[in-house]
C-alpha cells in the first residue's frame, strides 16, 4: 500500500471535492440519514479504491474542523456543568472496556486471519490511528495490512453510528445539525481566529485533533456565558461535513482493491467487535448517568474523534461529555497499546 502524497495537487484536491459533493447530493436525494457526511465518505472512497488521485491538503481539513468546531461548541448550554460532574463514571468504564476489546479483536485476528501477533495487536487496537501507524512502521509489524483494518473500520463505524442511531429511535436529518440563529459575521470571525488559536496551542501540547477542539471549547465558553450566541450558518457547515467525508474517503487511496478484498473481512470482524463492546458499556452507563443511550454509544464508539463529535452531536448529545470520552480513550490507548506489544515481546 502506497502512502498518499503529503500535499495533493489542486486538481487532486478539486477532483475529491466534486466526487465528496456529487456524494452529499446523492445521498441527499434518497434521504439517507447524515447523508452531507456519509454520502461524500462511501462516493470517494469507492473513487480512491478504483485508483482515482484524490487528496486534500492540510488548511482545507483544518478550516473544515474549526467551522464544525464552532458549530459543536453551540449545543453547549449554561446547564453543561452540571452533566460534568457526573462524567467520571464513563471514564472509569471505558478501561475496561478498552482492554477487553483490544485482547478479543487480537485473538480474533491471530486465530481466525492468522495475523501475527503485533499485526494483530496494531490491527485491533480501536483508534489512534496515526499513533498504531507510526507504532506498526517503528516495530516491523505490516504497515499496509494494519492501514487497511484501520480504514475500514473507520468507514464502517462512520456509517453504522447513524444506522444504530435511526434503530435507536434517532431521526438523523440529512443536514447533519439542527438548525439555529446564526450568529453575525464579526461575532463568527472573532470565534475563528480565537478557536483556531485555542487549536494551535492545542497541537503544541500533542492533544488529538487540535483544530477541532480549540474552537470547539471558544465557542462552548462563548455559549455557556452567552457573550457569543448563535451558530455558524448552514452555508459554512454544510461544506465544512462534505469536506469531513471526503476526507474519511480518501483513507483510501493509494489502497488496491486485492488489499482490500484479502482484509475486509478482517476489517468487519475488528469493527463489528469494536462497536459490540462499546454498545454493551455503553448501556449500563447510559442508565446510570439518566443519558439517552445514543449518546453514550457515540461517546464510547471506536471511530474518528471529529466524526463521532459531530455525529454524537447530530443525535443532541453534549459535545463535551463526546469529546471529553474519546480524549480519555485516546489517552488509555496510548498507554494499552504500547503494553499489549511489550507483552508480546516477553512471549
Amino acid at each position: 500500500m502506497t502512502a498518499p502524497r503529503l500535499q495533493p495537487s489542486l486538481s487532486d484536491t478539486a477532483r475529491a471535492l466534486a466526487i465528496g459533493a456529487t456524494g452529499a447530493g446523492l445521498a441527499w436525494s434518497v434521504s439517507a440519514p447524515a447523508a452531507i457526511l456519509l454520502g461524500p465518505a462511501l462516493l470517494v472512497s469507492a473513487a480512491s479504491l478504483s485508483g482515482v488521485p484524490l487528496g486534500l491538503p492540510r488548511p482545507v481539513t483544518e478550516l473544515c474542523f474549526v467551522i464544525l468546531g464552532l458549530g459543536i461548541g453551540a449545543g453547549f448550554d449554561t446547564h453543561a456543568g452540571d452533566a460534568i460532574l457526573r462524567w467520571p463514571l464513563a471514564f472509569l468504564v471505558l478501561l475496561p472496556m478498552l482492554a477487553a476489546t483490544l485482547w478479543l479483536g487480537r485473538t480474533v485476528l491471530e486465530r481466525g486471519f492468522a495475523f501475527d501477533r503485533r499485526s494483530a495487536t496494531l490491527s485491533a487496537a480501536p483508534g489512534h490511528l496515526s499513533f498504531v501507524l507510526g507504532l506498526a512502521a517503528d516495530t516491523g509489524g505490516d504497515v499496509g495490512r494494519v492501514a487497511v483494518v484501520q480504514s475500514i473500520r473507520l468507514l464502517a463505524l462512520t456509517i453504522a453510528v447513524p444506522v444504530i442511531a435511526l434503530a435507536m429511535g434517532y431521526r438523523m436529518d440529512p443536514a447533519m445539525l439542527p438548525a439555529s440563529t446564526p450568529a453575525p459575521l464579526p461575532t463568527l470571525a472573532v470565534l475563528a481566529l480565537l478557536g483556531a488559536g485555542a487549536g494551535l496551542l492545542l497541537r503544541r501540547t500533542g492533544a488529538p485533533a487540535p483544530m477541532l477542539l480549540g474552537p470547539l471549547s471558544v465557542s462552548a465558553v462563548g455559549h455557556v456565558t452567552d457573550l457569543a450566541p448563535g451558530a455558524p450558518p448552514p452555508w459554512a457547515i454544510t461544506p465544512a461535513f462534505i469536506v469531513l467525508g471526503t476526507l474519511i474517503g480518501t483513507r483510501f487511496a493509494g489502497m488496491t482493491l486485492a488489499q482490500l478484498r484479502a482484509w475486509l473481512l478482517a476489517g468487519l470482524a475488528v469493527t463489528a467487535i469494536a462497536a459490540g463492546m462499546a454498545v454493551l458499556a455503553a448501556l449500563p452507563v447510559a442508565l446510570a448517568l439518566g443519558f439517552p443511550p445514543a449518546h453514550v454509544v457515540a461517546a464510547f464508539s471506536p471511530g474518528g474523534l471529529e466524526t463521532m463529535v459531530a455525529l454524537g452531536a447530530v443525535m443532541g448529545a453534549s459535545p463535551g461529555f463526546v469529546a471529553a470520552c474519546h480524549m480519555v480513550r485516546l489517552g488509555i490507548l496510548t498507554l494499552l497499546i504500547p503494553l499489549s506489544l511489550n507483552s508480546h515481546g516477553r512471549h
